[in-house]
């Protein structure tokens, strides 16, 4: 009876040992780190993750992502960052500015790709976008804010003022802010700027711009786009044009960008992290990308509300939103 018991014993030994043989084998842990929750950071996050799954790297099965979200708050975004070191994960995904730089100041020795940034040689990230230097490589997000600007004046020839709301605590939307002070006048543009700290006030902001300017410019920044709503609220009231830098705020309301999209640069993004998981490339030695073609996207039903009757050649280049 023993042997019986004995022989039984090792059988299911046996066959425990072959079902774990056949379970999933995580190869990597991939830590991802979006600043805040609003659609265009999650199109990157998705586009990541879709790329990744085409090179044959799927969650729960050969890697696992632990993906986290700061909303909106750079301690939150740091502590993220630390929880991520110290589960010492085999790569980071950051995705926005204070994302990468909590990441970044986390450590400098796991791989960082990041998406969504500005200027990440500006903030600190990488030594240029030709040659990083760091473990920090990724795409970037800069706007092409002079064609912007050309996309603005052919729908409406007679803007002379323009309003940009942003927070001024972001090293993104400074960035961007500089250029467009910059580049205005050339298409005989004046500036109002409307700064703003948190989420809360960029309704206040909207409504200080009515009556002083002819439209508004909503640059690539995450606390504004959170509030976004806000803007269309007022732009719909007085009937005040917003030219967004990306966009998925046309689709909620904005009149028109030409502008990125965020999905395909975090499928852009994505891509490369896969070389760097392959060992085919170095975060240093790898160049930080920028979208190669740019989204012409126009809001008919916007324009519509605004009383805005758009070029008929803009419309047949365009995507448009009905």
């Amino acid at each position: 009876m023993k042997k019986v018991w004995l022989w039984l014993l090792l059988g299911v030994l046996f066959v425990s040992f072959l079902l774990a043989g056949c379970g999933p084998q995580v190869e990597y842990e991939i830590g991802i780190m979006q600043l805040a929750d609003h659609p265009a950071l999650n199109a990157a996050r998705d586009g990541f993750i879709e790329a990744l799954q085409e090179e044959g790297f799927v969650d729960g099965e050969n890697i696992s992502l632990n993906i986290q979200n700061a909303h909106g708050e750079i301690a939150t975004a740091s502590t993220i960052a630390e929880g991520f070191v110290a589960d010492q994960v085999d790569l980071i995904l950051a995705i926005a500015t204070g994302a990468a730089e909590a990441a970044y100041n986390a450590t400098k020795e796991i791989p960082i790709v990041i998406t969504a940034v500005t200027d990440p040689v500006n903030t600190g990230l990488a030594e240029s976008l030709e040659h990083p230097g760091t473990n920090v490589t990724g795409t970037h997000d800069m706007n092409p804010i002079v064609e912007q600007l050309e996309l603005l004046k052919e729908i409406i020839p007679e803007a002379a003022t323009l309003g940009v709301i942003y927070n001024s605590g972001e090293e993104n939307s400074q960035v961007q802010v500089e250029i467009l002070e910059k580049k205005a006048p050339q298409f005989g543009l004046t500036v109002i700027k409307a700064p703003v700290t948190a989420t809360g006030e960029v309704s206040t902001a909207a409504e200080s711009l009515v009556g002083k300017v002819d439209a508004i410019y909503v640059p690539t920044d995450n606390t504004v786009v959170s509030a976004f709503a806000s803007v269309v609220q007022v732009s719909e009231e007085h009937l005040i044009p917003v030219i967004p830098g990306e966009e998925n705020c046309v689709k909620q309301g904005g009149l028109a960008t030409i502008g990125i999209d965020y999905f395909k640069l975090g499928y852009q993004t994505g891509k490369m992290a896969v070389k760097i998981l392959r060992g085919a490339a170095e975060p240093a030695t790898m160049p930080i990308e920028g979208q190669s073609e740019y989204n012409v996207i126009v809001n008919k039903t916007t324009a519509k509300k605004l009383k805005i009757t758009l070029p008929q050649d803009l419309l047949e280049r365009a995507e448009v939103i009905e």
